[in-house]
């Protein structure tokens, strides 16, 4: 499969380094100073890309969930709409931070979160559009996401693999052309347990969706999961981003903090470099191992010149000096020296006739 631009001179794929997105979500507070602040420091952990959510709320939700009391410790608002309300950012906030992210260097997007916001993205013209779990089974939101002919990320929290191939057959086999697609591997629990995850998820998705890129959205603690994913094969990952994980607000716990980010960035990028090539071969670093520990073949017992060798003749030692080495013996056996090799000695390149 072709590697995807899914920012300006960004690309994923084989080949390619893992693409991080730094899901600020929601954790800003409503608070557009805050934003900033999460905004430059994704940029300076070594993120590729930060991420909001936006909603249309009246279009998200109906008036009585909107009207609904919200009695929680994470509430902004009495009802869930004044909550809801506190922290939505506008089309015009929005754009904002566009530019604030323009000007540190880092593309921002969005999660859309209702047919509006799809629109509202597409406008501000972001370089690929988030589909979040709770919209996987919105197939209007999905195809008018897909009409706007940039990539889309759909994240697959609470549905099942039967759905998510059906999400992907109308993307890539209906819709015309496919839409360039990354599939991201999400349980939608905050945090999610480790044995619920299910990283091997990656490989089925890579093996069914051959023209979808295939990525991990974690919400689990710590950062060690999500390395994994890379090292099983995800080419993008989205983790939330929070400046303290005790802050009010459902997605802080399970965020990272700076430090956490720069740390999972950095375990990547090693992971990354730690994966190679898949062709075995003798490193330039292993050279002064070899040359401490590497055998030598030295003479068993003494070695008359001209005697056929045997393999009781031959035996396999750290030498002085470095003589034919050990994994060579078999290939002595039947041949002959050109001189005497005393018990123990090194059998030498130029004794060999």
């Amino acid at each position: 499969m072709e590697p995807l631009e899914l920012v300006p001179g960004r690309y994923i794929g084989e080949g390619q380094p893992c693409f991080v997105i730094a899901e600020i979500g929601q954790n800003h507070q409503g608070d557009i100073q805050l934003a900033k602040t999460l905004i430059r420091r994704a940029k300076e952990c070594g993120a590729d890309c930060v991420k909001l959510q936006l909603s249309s709320l009246t279009a998200k939700f109906n008036k009585a969930a909107l009207s609904r009391p919200y009695d929680s410790e994470h509430a902004w608002g009495v009802t869930y709409g004044a909550h809801k309300k506190h922290l939505e950012f506008s089309r015009d906030q929005v754009a904002e931070l566009q530019q604030f992210a323009a000007e540190v260097d880092i593309p921002l997007t969005a999660s859309a979160m209702d047919i509006p916001s799809v629109h509202t993205l597409i406008e501000l013209e972001v370089p690929f559009i988030k589909v979040g779990s709770g919209d996987i089974h919105n197939l209007p939101l999905i195809r008018t996401a897909a009409a706007s002919n940039r990539p889309l990320v759909l994240s697959t929290g609470m549905c099942d693999v039967d759905w998510v191939s059906q999400v992907y057959e109308e993307l890539t086999m209906v819709h015309d052309p496919p839409v360039p697609l990354v599939i991201l591997q999400c349980t939608s629990a905050y945090p999610t347990p480790p044995d619920q995850v299910h990283l091997r998820v990656l490989d089925t998705y890579a093996q069914m969706f051959p023209h979808a890129h295939v990525g991990y959205s974690g919400h689990e603690l710590g950062v060690h999961i999500t390395v994994a994913a890379v090292a099983r094969g995800a080419r993008v990952v989205e983790r939330h981003l929070t400046l303290n994980k005790t802050w009010k607000g459902s997605d802080h716990a399970c965020s990272l903090e700076p430090n956490d980010l720069r740390d999972l960035i950095t375990a990547i990028r090693s992971v990354e470099a730690a994966l190679g090539s898949p062709l075995k071969a003798f490193q330039p670093c292993e050279e002064p191992c070899y040359t401490k520990l590497g055998k030598t073949v030295v003479a068993a017992r003494a070695i008359e010149a001209g005697q056929v060798l045997e393999e009781r003749d031959l035996v396999a030692k750290v030498a002085d000096p470095r003589g034919v080495p050990s994994e060579r013996l078999d290939s002595l056996l039947g041949s002959r020296l050109n001189r005497d090799v005393a018990v123990d000695q090194s059998v030498m390149e130029e004794d060999v006739l």
